[in-house]
């Protein structure tokens, strides 16, 4: 399996990969909303290395953080997602660590995610953490690890705010 950074030419099958995966089109929705807006920081994918097939991808998008009236470097993930012939392999959790270890080396700060917090605490997300940071998404469900080795110490306060493809999640369709 090789994990790489996306490229132009798997933008139709990371597409056809979310709305296989998921019951409704909302991710595949909220990934080209995001490319739209110029929010998309990162996306990773595993491509099968004998087939050439798309096995599966992780994305980060840009969040507006504030602590203390300063803008501090932030993504959100979402949605990470893989193929059924290649769940229960560690695709996902590959993905989540490549992506993190490069966000790190762009000196990303922090890292939100909204999801299930058995399965995100393996990758140091916490929901205790997040609570420190006023948000729309703010719950059990909504966790942050900080990726740059403590520089964003635990108990700072500010506030957190996703890009707009996430609010156009749960706004109805006008034209529906």
């Amino acid at each position: 399996m090789a994990i790489r950074p996306a490229q132009g030419p798997d933008v139709a099958a990371i597409d056809a990969l979310l709305r296989t995966v998921f019951p409704r089109a909302d991710e595949a929705d909220l990934v080209r909303h995001l490319s739209i807006d110029g929010d998309i920081v990162l996306v990773m994918v595993a491509v099968d290395e004998e087939s050439g097939a798309l096995a599966g991808m992780v994305a980060f998008s840009r969040m507006q953080v504030d602590v203390g009236g300063k803008a501090v470097a932030a993504v959100a993930l979402a949605p990470v997602a893989v193929a059924q012939d290649y769940r229960r392999q560690g695709v996902a959790e590959a993905l989540i660590h490549a992506g993190i270890e490069r966000l790190e080396a762009e000196r990303i700060v922090l890292c939100f995610v909204l999801g299930d917090p058995d399965y995100y605490a393996r990758f140091g997300f916490d929901a205790d953490y997040a609570r420190n940071f006023a948000s729309p998404y703010a719950g059990d469900y909504l966790m942050a690890v900080p990726i740059q080795g403590g520089l964003m110490p635990c108990g700072v306060r500010g506030a957190a705010h996703h890009a707009g493809a996430f609010a156009r999640l749960a706004a109805p369709d006008p034209e529906q």
